[in-house]
């Protein structure tokens, strides 16, 4: 006897997809390596679908120093020019710069409020993630309150690529909401 497992469409039959539901979508994140890697995945997604970047995460995590926001801060147009020449990223030398300076605001980010996390949370009512219920995908919101919220202080702060419908899709990804499907196994 098998059981079907019920998980919101958006992933389709795509086993990365399907992965990246299960295992991420979804579930709260509260250390800021990943959520810093989600950052830079996610600006880099601005114009594109998730899955372009999923399949390209490898190269990112490669080419930005796996993500570690001290190094990446660090980067020189010397590292530029090379990044900007690797296919296994999309080589938008626009976004790559702004990664290196979204870096440096992000530190000064965690310096000012002792962790990007304790930053974004402070946007969220009581600090607590959001959950919800979410039906059908339809339902599903685009951008909130705070996710206008969230991207209109970080572009006053210099963060580019980042405006607040990736904003939301940053929080649904980082667990700062729940919009899995009501119907969806990996809801809770």
């Amino acid at each position: 006897m098998t059981t079907t497992v019920q998980r919101c469409p958006w992933c389709g039959d795509d086993p990365l997809y399907s992965q990246y539901h299960d295992e991420e979508w979804g579930k709260q994140v509260k250390d800021d390596k990943t959520l810093f890697e989600f950052l830079i995945l996610e600006s880099a997604q601005a114009g594109l679908s998730w899955i372009t970047i999923l399949r390209r995460r490898e190269g990112y995590r490669r080419l930005f120093a796996d993500f570690n926001v001290e190094k990446v801060a660090r980067f020189t147009q010397e590292d530029v020019e090379n990044i900007v020449q690797d296919p296994a990223i999309i080589r938008h030398r626009g976004k790559i710069e702004a990664s290196i300076s979204n870096a440096q605001i992000f530190i000064a980010i965690q310096k000012e409020f002792g962790s990007f996390y304790n930053y974004l949370y402070q946007f969220l009512p009581n600090q607590q993630r959001i959950e919800n219920k979410v039906e059908t995908l339809k339902d599903a919101p685009v951008e909130s309150i705070e996710s206008k919220a969230i991207a209109k202080d970080l572009k006053k702060r210099g963060i580019k690529f980042f405006g607040s419908t990736i904003c939301y899709a940053y929080m649904q990804a980082v667990g700062m909401v729940n919009d899995h499907l009501q119907s969806c196994d990996f809801r809770n």
